[in-house]
C-alpha cells in the first residue's frame, strides 16, 4: 500500500513540479533565439462570437487600434447561431472594413470557424474571442516568429485582469506558470499548447477539425506538431481578460476544456508524433498527464487512509513504509488541504491571506471539474455546443 501512495505522490509531483523543472533544465542547453520577420505578412484576425453582445463592440475597437498597417489586417466576426445582438453591433462596424460572417444555425464554434476561413484573405490567420482584448503591438510579436519556416503556428500569452478576489489572483498565477512552461517547451523544441484566444496559424496548414472537436485550439496544436511544425509561443503577444464570475462558472468553464482534453487523448494515435520521442514526451507530460491527477490524487488518500487503519510494522524504515507517526502526519496534512479547499469554496476571503488560502481551492476545484470533464466526455453526444459562463 505504502508503494501505491508513494506513485500517487510521485504522479502529482512529476506532473506539477518534474516535468516544468526539466523542461526548464534542458531548454537551457539551447541557446534562445527569436526570429523576426522582415516584412509584415496579410493577416486575418478571425473572431468567435457566439452571443457576445455585451463586449463585441469593445472587442471591435480594440481590434482596430492595434498597431499593425490596416492594409495588411483583415478582421472577421464569426458570429453563427447567436440569437442576441450581436451580428446587428458587428454589421454597425462593416463600414470600417470589418467582415461579418453569420447564419441563425448553430452548429458549434468550429463549424463556424470553418465557415468564416473561405473569406479570410490573410496569409497568417489569428483565431480569437470576443471577450479578451490584444495589446496593441500583439500582432506584430505574433507574426514575427515566422521568419523560420518550420513555424506553423505561435501564441501568446493570456494575461488575468486581478479585481482583488482570490479566484482571479490564482488564475493569475496558473497562467504565468504555464508561461513559463511554455517558454521553456518552445526553447527546447516546440509548444505543446496555445491559448484559443490568442492562436495564429499560416492558412495553407489549416485543416479543418470535425465540427465535434471541443478544444479546437489543442486538436489545432497536435495536427501541426504532427505534422511537423513547430509552435512558437511569444510572451510579448499579450492578450487580457477576466475570470469567470464565480468558481462554479470556473468549474464550468474548465468542465467543458476537460472533456475537449479526453477527447484528444482518445484520438491519440492519430495525434502524436511517435516518431519523435522528445516532443512525444513533452506533448503527454504537459497535456495528458494532468488529466489523470484527480485519480491519482484519490489513490494518495485512500492509501494513506488503509495505511491508517493497517499501518505498516514499525520495523520498517516508518517514512517510506508510511508507517506511525507517518501515516497519521500524511493523512492530516491531506485533511488540511481538503479542508482549505472546502472553507475556500464557503468563505472566500479577500487579501494576501485569503489567495494563500485559496490555492487548495483552486487546484481541488480545477480538478474536480477533469472528473466532470470525463463524464461529460463520456455521455455528452454534442460536446462542441457548450454554454457560456459568465465573466
Amino acid at each position: 500500500m505504502a508503494v501505491l501512495f508513494w506513485l500517487a505522490v510521485s504522479f502529482v509531483i512529476y506532473t506539477y513540479l518534474g516535468y516544468p523543472l526539466l523542461v526548464f533544465l534542458l531548454s537551457r542547453l539551447r541557446p534562445a533565439r527569436f526570429p523576426k520577420t522582415s516584412e509584415l505578412p496579410v493577416v486575418t484576425l478571425l473572431i468567435a462570437a457566439y452571443n457576445e453582445e455585451k463586449v463585441i463592440a469593445q472587442k471591435l475597437d480594440n481590434s482596430l487600434t492595434l498597431d499593425y498597417p490596416r492594409e495588411k489586417l483583415q478582421i472577421i466576426v464569426a458570429a453563427d447561431g447567436s440569437s442576441d445582438k450581436t451580428p446587428e453591433i458587428v454589421r454597425q462596424f462593416e463600414p470600417q472594413g470589418v467582415v461579418l460572417s453569420y447564419i441563425p444555425e448553430r452548429n458549434g464554434k468550429m463549424a463556424a470557424i470553418t465557415r468564416a476561413m473561405s473569406l479570410a484573405c490573410g496569409e497568417i490567420v489569428i483565431f480569437s474571442d470576443a471577450n479578451n482584448m490584444y495589446d496593441r503591438q500583439a500582432i506584430q510579436w505574433l507574426v514575427a516568429p515566422y521568419a523560420d519556416g518550420k513555424v506553423g503556428a505561435t501564441t501568446g500569452a493570456k494575461l488575468i485582469i486581478e479585481d482583488g478576489r482570490p479566484l482571479s489572483s490564482s488564475e493569475g498565477f496558473y497562467w504565468k506558470y504555464e508561461s513559463w512552461i511554455k517558454e521553456s517547451e518552445t526553447r527546447l523544441s516546440t509548444c505543446t499548447s496555445a491559448v484559443g484566444e490568442m492562436l495564429s496559424i499560416r492558412k495553407e496548414l489549416f485543416v479543418a477539425p470535425e465540427r465535434s472537436i471541443v478544444n479546437d485550439d489543442r486538436y489545432m496544436v497536435f495536427d501541426l506538431i504532427r505534422r511537423g511544425y513547430r509552435v512558437y509561443y511569444t510572451p510579448r503577444a499579450r492578450s487580457y481578460e477576466t475570470v469567470s464570475k464565480s468558481a462554479g462558472d470556473e468549474i464550468v468553464r474548465r468542465t467543458r476544456i476537460t472533456a475537449g482534453a479526453y477527447q484528444t487523448m482518445a484520438m491519440a494515435a492519430k495525434l502524436l508524433p511517435f516518431d519523435r520521442p522528445l516532443v512525444l514526451w513533452q506533448m503527454v507530460s504537459h497535456k495528458f498527464f494532468r488529466a489523470f491527477v484527480p485519480f491519482v490524487m484519490l489513490l494518495a488518500l485512500l492509501s494513506n487512509f488503509a495505511l491508517f487503519f493497517w499501518p505498516a510494522p514499525s520495523s520498517l524504515n516508518a517514512f517510506w513504509a508510511v508507517a506511525p507517526p507517518f501515516n497519521q502526519i500524511f493523512l492530516a496534512l491531506q485533511g488540511l488541504f481538503y479542508g482549505l479547499a472546502v472553507l475556500g469554496n464557503l468563505f472566500p476571503a479577500r487579501g494576501k491571506l485569503g489567495k494563500l488560502l485559496y490555492i487548495p481551492t483552486f487546484l481541488v476545484n480545477s480538478n474536480l471539474a477533469a472528473l466532470l470533464g470525463l463524464y461529460s466526455f463520456l455521455t455528452n453526444k454534442n460536446p462542441h455546443l457548450w454554454k457560456r459562463v459568465n465573466r
